[in-house]
């Protein structure tokens, strides 16, 4: 039918509706007579008789004209543009997965094992925040497949069920979604049929919407927030996302193929894997800071080429289910690195130090607070012998402090000067200067690495301790009934305990150590800053630092038992005969090169 019969029969349609509207016969006046019961009933029986002719009539041409629009609209794939709207439920012991028929596509994933903070089920995809779209062009024509109604047979096989939507076109034509769920599975797999159809899709990629507004699902959400993106895995292994903690709108177009993306929270991911490829990308992030019950929204837009769908390769799998590192990796190449677990060389002491004792002590041990001290205890037991000689180093500068406030006495306008008579004492007495900061500076990367791993440990989530009753989020003693800058509205325990511990580590400190003047004040306000920085942290950190402040204080006392000033001075004096015709180090020779050069472009200057 071209575009003049069709115009044609809906103008004839359109005048038979107005004739029976306007010009349709009045009907005779009936004489009125004394009615009776036999009459009345025969009058109702044949005035409903004559509506319920003119009603079908005005059905069937209503019928035709929206028939005839469909067809203008969808093309050949009108016969799906009208139906009634049906769920269909996937479940295992893990997920719930609620499908529609109108679409073909996700309606609700429900997590079964999980619930949000509030105790309600966690949900990470539902109706009325995710929207997905399905869009091709057949013959001029977009179509949007995830608009159209399916059949729907579902069947078993073995442990997985299977449903299948479908779109009956003509013979040997049809459009199919097929879905699969196995038990013990996160993973829903997906397939994309268009059969008998080639001559109507165009050779143009089929674009893949989706939509998320992402559901608050925790306590905090300003912390859920800086955990939350979209990353994606291209096919020349590279893995990549947008930042996290933006609170502005970013947004990225990736040009090379993808092998998979996801929308990550701080807890769960949602994500889809090609099992060949998308051809690109483009992903938008954005958050409405006054809406609390929304994370982020989220967009992606992916396009998925017309040749694997036409080939019957269009199969995808969804992953809907925890940020867990141990489950992620059997999910795709990559997709683990969906838990941040922070830049080298935080990074490797996470993967292989950190999460595997972490796993070790949970295995027998149930109480989280218990399992964080062992793994202080564990963790400088074996860093023991690196805060030995940092303390070491510290009571060696200690001991030699007169010597050098007396370089500093004769030298105190010539600070080259100075600093190369103490290099020289140093080099006397055998004691190097950064000795004491090496350790530290090896020990610095497991704290930073705390700082990555305790915010995204799904373990922690809804585990309590003490007064805190989730250790994944902060643990609040006092709610203030204003906000503080930079700390938040709330106490945490645990970061006052922190910040107390840390000056008095801090102090025990200062007793061995040369450090004077403003370094010395500023030591004293790091804590403080911390205390700001940390209020709004989950209290396992915050926990975790206060107990290696503690252990660290006793550790030092412990080892201030064994170490004599006294004995140390006699083996500096020892050194210091020893070293009396020593030549200097290539290194020590280089420091004062470029001290001398220092000197010398100051006095030119």
């Amino acid at each position: 039918m071209d575009r003049n019969q069709a115009t044609g029969l809906i103008l004839i349609a359109v005048m038979i509706l107005l004739y029976f509207y306007f010009f349709s016969p009045e009907p005779m006046p009936v004489e009125e007579k004394t009615p009776t019961t036999e009459f009345v009933e025969e009058g109702k029986n044949i005035e409903s008789s004559d509506s319920l002719v003119v009603e079908t009539e005005t059905a069937t041409v209503n019928d035709s004209i929206q028939n005839l629009l469909n067809q203008q609209k969808y093309g050949v794939f009108a016969n799906g543009a009208t139906g009634t709207a049906a769920e269909n439920v996937l479940e295992n012991d893990l997920l719930k997965v609620t499908l529609t028929n109108q679409g073909g596509k996700i309606n609700n994933v429900e997590l079964k094992k999980f619930t949000t903070y509030t105790n309600e089920p966690v949900v990470l995809i539902n109706e009325e925040r995710n929207k997905f779209a399905l869009l091709l062009n057949s013959l001029g024509k977009q179509i949007d497949l995830n608009k159209l109604y399916y059949s729907a047979t579902s069947q078993s096989v073995g442990d997985t069920s299977v449903l299948t939507y479908t779109l009956n076109i003509g013979p040997g034509q049809n459009v199919k979604h097929i879905y699969k769920l196995s038990q013990g599975s996160y993973q829903l797999n997906y397939k994309l049929e268009l059969n008998g159809l080639e001559q109507y899709i165009s050779q143009e990629s089929v674009s893949y919407q989706w939509y998320d507004h992402i559901k608050t699902q925790e306590k905090d959400v300003e912390m859920s927030r800086r955990n939350s993106t979209i990353n994606y895995y291209t096919l020349g292994e590279d893995f990549d996302g947008l930042t996290e903690g933006s609170n502005s709108t970013e947004e990225e177009v990736v040009e090379e193929s993808l092998k998979w993306i996801a929308i990550k929270q701080r807890f769960f991911v949602a994500g889809i894997i090609a099992k060949q490829s998308f051809e690109k990308g483009k992903f938008i992030t954005s958050i409405d800071a006054e809406d609390p019950s929304t994370v982020k929204y989220a967009k992606v837009n992916l396009s998925l080429p017309a040749e694997d769908i036409k080939s019957g390769k269009a199969a995808y799998t969804y992953y809907f289910g925890p940020n867990d590192y141990h489950i992620l990796g059997d999910v795709a190449e990559e997709f683990e690195s969906n838990l941040h677990l922070g830049w080298p060389p935080m990074k490797w002491i996470n993967r292989f130090v950190i999460i595997p004792l972490f796993d070790l002590l949970g295995g027998f041990i149930s109480n989280y607070g218990l399992i964080i001290i062992i793994m202080v205890l564990m963790i400088k037991l074996v860093l023991s012998p690196l805060s030995y000689k940092s303390y070491l180093s510290m009571a060696k500068m200690k001991v030699l402090k007169p010597e050098l406030d007396e370089i500093k006495e004769k030298h105190g306008d010539d600070m080259t000067k100075a600093q190369q008579e103490q290099m020289k004492l140093y080099q006397k007495v055998g004691v190097s200067p950064v000795s004491g900061c090496i350790p530290m500076v090896l020990q610095m990367p497991i704290l930073f690495a705390m700082f990555y791993f305790f915010p995204q440990s799904i373990e922690l989530r809804g585990k309590s301790f003490l007064w805190a009753e989730d250790l994944s989020t902060y643990d609040s003693i006092l709610h203030l009934p204003f906000n503080i800058p930079f700390y938040g509205d709330h106490v945490s325990l645990f970061v006052l305990l922190m910040t107390m511990s840390t000056i008095l580590y801090t102090w025990s400190n200062q007793q061995v150590s040369t450090v004077q003047g403003p370094m010395k004040t500023f030591s004293y306000l790091m804590p403080v800053i911390f205390m700001f920085v940390l209020n709004s942290y989950p209290a396992a950190l915050s926990f975790y630092y206060f107990v290696s402040n503690i252990v660290t204080f006793g550790q030092q006392a412990l080892i201030r038992k064994f170490v004599d000033e006294e004995k140390i001075k006699v083996i500096l004096e020892e050194n210091r005969k020893k070293n009396v015709n020593k030549k200097k180090s290539k290194f020590q020779q280089r420091l004062e090169e470029a001290m001398k050069a220092s000197n010398q472009g100051k006095t030119k200057k």
